[in-house]
C-alpha cells in the first residue's frame, strides 16, 4: 500500500473511518486537511493533491464524503488514487450507514460487531426488513442535451436518461422490469415500431448482468429505498422542444431592442413546466424595459442575461418577449461576438425518445401484492441555441 494512512471524513471535515498502514504519518495530520482545501479553494487553486509540510493528502469527493490519503514522499500517486476510487465503486452506502452512525459506540471487548450487510450474500440489501404497504416507485428521466447553431441546424443532439426507484417491499423480493428495449423485441420477434435502442447502459451492482447479457431481462433484488438502478444514452436526432429565435434591432448607438420567440415542439397534450429562457445582452446595457406576452423577466447584470420565466408553457404554444436597453457603445459587442441562448425546463409525464416500462413483476416467497408507480420526465440538460 503506498499510502501511509487511509481517511473516509464528513462533509465538515470530521472523521468516519480511518486505517493507519505504515504508522510514519502521525492520525493527527488529517486536522490540516479541511483548512487547507478551504483555503486552496477560496485561492481558486484546488487541486487533488494538497500538501502540509511534509505531509500529502490525496483526496476524492463521493456525495457528502471526502476519501483521503495521507502519504510522505516517492508515494505511487496512480496506485493511491486507484484504490480511493475502488473503494467507492465497492463499498455500497448502505455498509456505510450501518458502520457510520451519529450516536457514540461502546466498545465490547472480544466481540466484534459486523454489519449483516457484509456477511449476507446480497450485500446492498438488509434482511428482516417488512412493510404494511408495499410499494415500490419507478421514475424514468430523461435530460436532452441540444446544440443548435444559429443558420437553425442541431449540432450536437443526445439523450441521458435515467431510471431511479424508490423501494418499499418486505423481505428478500426479486424484481423484473420490462422496457420496450428494440434488442429485446428483436430476440423475441416482436415488431420494433415502438421499441427503443439503449446505448451505454449502465446498470447498479444489484442487477444480474449475466441475465441481461443472455435475454436482455433486467432482473434483480433490490436495496431499500432510493437507488439509480440504471443509465443509458440515445444519440438521436432530438427535435428542439422548445424553439427560441431572436432578433436584435439597434437604434443609433444608444440603444437596443432584443425580440425573443419562444414555441413549444412537443406534444398539445404535454406542460413544460418551470421555463427558464436565458438571453445573452451587451455587458455595457443599461435601463432594462420589458415586455412578455406571458411569464416575467428581469436582468441579471453579474451575468449580462435577461432571464424570461414561463411558469407552464403548453406544447404547440408561442409566445413573445421584448426587451429595451440603453447601449452606449453598440459597436463592441459586435466585436465581441453573442453567448448562445439557454434553456431550462422540465416536461411530466412525457419520455422525448419514447421509452416505456411494461411491466415490473415483484416476486417475494410470502406472496405478498405490491403496487408498482411510474413517473416519467424530460427536462433540459445542456440545452444551447446560438445566435447570429
Amino acid at each position: 500500500m503506498s499510502a501511509s494512512a487511509v481517511f473516509i471524513l464528513d462533509v465538515k471535515g470530521k472523521p468516519l473511518i480511518s486505517r493507519n498502514y505504515k504508522g510514519d504519518v502521525a492520525m493527527s495530520e488529517i486536522e490540516h486537511f479541511m483548512p487547507l482545501l478551504m483555503q486552496r479553494e477560496e485561492e481558486g487553486a484546488l487541486a487533488p493533491l494538497l500538501s502540509h509540510g511534509r505531509v500529502h493528502f490525496l483526496w476524492i469527493k463521493h456525495s457528502n464524503l471526502y476519501l483521503v490519503a495521507t502519504t510522505l514522499k516517492n508515494a505511487n500517486a496512480s496506485l493511491v488514487y486507484s484504490f480511493l476510487y475502488k473503494t467507492v465503486e465497492t463499498t455500497d452506502s448502505k455498509i456505510l450507514q450501518e458502520y457510520i452512525t451519529q450516536q457514540g459506540n461502546k466498545l465490547v471487548t472480544g466481540k466484534s460487531r459486523v454489519p449483516p450487510t457484509v456477511t449476507n450474500a446480497v450485500s446492498w440489501r438488509s434482511e428482516g426488513l417488512k412493510y404494511k404497504k408495499n410499494e415500490v416507485f419507478i421514475d424514468v428521466i430523461e435530460s436532452v442535451n441540444l446544440l443548435v447553431n444559429a443558420n437553425g441546424s442541431v449540432l450536437l443532439s443526445e439523450i441521458v436518461g435515467t431510471i431511479k426507484l424508490k423501494v418499499f417491499l418486505s423481505g428478500m423480493p426479486e424484481l423484473r422490469l420490462g422496457l420496450n428495449d428494440r434488442v429485446l423485441f428483436e430476440l423475441t420477434g416482436r415488431s420494433k415500431n415502438k421499441s427503443v435502442e439503449l446505448e451505454d447502459v449502465k446498470f447498479h451492482q444489484c442487477v444480474r448482468l449475466s441475465r441481461f447479457d443472455n435475454d436482455r431481462t433486467i432482473s434483480f433484488i433490490p436495496p431499500d429505498g432510493d437507488f439509480e438502478l440504471m443509465s443509458y444514452r440515445l444519440s438521436t436526432q432530438v427535435k428542439p422542444l422548445i424553439w427560441i429565435e431572436s432578433v436584435i434591432e439597434k437604434f443609433s448607438h444608444s440603444r437596443v431592442e432584443i425580440m425573443v420567440k419562444a414555441k413549444g415542439q412537443f406534444k398539445k397534450q404535454s406542460v413544460a413546466n418551470g421555463v427558464e429562457i436565458s438571453v445573452p445582452v451587451p455587458s455595457d446595457a443599461d435601463s432594462p424595459r420589458f415586455k412578455t406576452s406571458v411569464g416575467s423577466a428581469k436582468y441579471v447584470p453579474e451575468k449580462n442575461v435577461v432571464i424570461w420565466s414561463i411558469k407552464s408553457f403548453p406544447g404547440g404554444k408561442e409566445y413573445l418577449m421584448r426587451a429595451h436597453f440603453g447601449l452606449p457603445s453598440v459597436e463592441k459587442e459586435e466585436v465581441e461576438g453573442r453567448p448562445p441562448i439557454g434553456v431550462k425546463f422540465e416536461i411530466p409525464y412525457f419520455t422525448v425518445s419514447g421509452i416505456q416500462v411494461r411491466y415490473m413483476k415483484i416476486i417475494e416467497k410470502s406472496g405478498y401484492q405490491a403496487l408498482p408507480w411510474v413517473r416519467y420526465i424530460t427536462q433540459s440538460g445542456d440545452y444551447q441555441l446560438r445566435t447570429s
